[in-house]
């Protein structure tokens, strides 16, 4: 299984980036997707997901209303559309994903996912 994100890169704050994950050897379809991200210094956090049984999408709290997440099953690709961003939003995002299902509380733990991408560097500059 291979995540692949893609996307990243240098934005001056108030701007927008467009992140997407495409998957091989996985059907995200199958299971949980969620981005997260890690800041320097930091812990890995959730910032968007889907559960496997319903296409609403799950948000922490501070991306609401700035993120959508979204998917496109015929292309097998999750995409994280970040608009306002902050020099807080700086940091390493990752796509993750798994089989099966999990309860939702557990969307926002990283354990809960077995299969990772790479990460791709957001950098937002004041």
């Amino acid at each position: 299984v291979q995540l692949q994100a893609s996307g990243g890169g240098l934005v001056q704050a108030g701007g927008s980036l467009r992140l997407s994950c495409a998957a091989s050897g996985h059907t995200f379809s199958s299971g949980p997707v969620a981005w997260f991200r890690q800041a320097p210094g930091k812990e890995r956090e959730f910032v968007a997901g889907f559960q496997v049984w319903n296409s609403n999408p799950y948000y922490a709290d501070s991306m609401k209303g700035r993120f959508t997440i979204s998917r496109d099953n015929a292309k097998n690709t999750v995409y994280l559309e970040m608009n306002s961003l902050k020099p807080d939003d700086t940091a390493v995002y990752y796509c993750a994903a798994r089989n099966g299902r999990i309860i939702t509380s557990s969307l926002k733990r990283a354990g809960a996912y077995a299969y990772w991408g790479q990460g791709t560097l957001v950098t937002v500059s004041s």
